[in-house]
């Protein structure tokens, strides 16, 4: 199983970025997938899940509003849109895929985990 995600750079505030994580060697339309991130000197929390169909989704009460997660089944990629970012953002991002179909908000929940990318926002 292999997550690679991309898309991270380093921004001003205010502005926007769209993550990508292409998801290989798994069922993919079956499995929930997750953004999480992770801070300097900060555990990594969780930022938005989406159910393995795309009809429901779940955001973290930091990033309501300004970030959307989205997902093509027919390409295998999970999406965060990045709106309104803000240097509190600046942050690894790791796409997540877990073993069931429901969203879940807790790193326990998901199984496989991407490298993650970089997004760094400057003021």
């Amino acid at each position: 199983v292999q997550l690679q995600a991309s898309g991270g750079g380093l921004v001003q505030a205010g502005d926007s970025l769209r993550l990508s994580c292409e998801v290989s060697g798994l069922s993919f339309s079956t499995k929930a997938m997750g953004w999480f991130r992770q801070a300097p000197g900060k555990e990594r929390e969780f930022v938005s899940s989406i159910s393995a169909s795309g009809g429901s989704t779940s955001d973290a009460r930091l990033v309501l509003g300004r970030f959307t997660i989205s997902r093509d089944n027919g390409k295998n990629m999970v999406y965060l849109q990045m709106n309104k970012l803000a240097p509190e953002d600046t942050a690894v991002y790791y796409c997540a895929a877990s073993e069931g179909s429901f969203t879940g908000v807790d790193e326990h929940d998901y199984t496989f985990w991407g490298r993650g990318t970089q997004v760094t926002v400057s003021s």
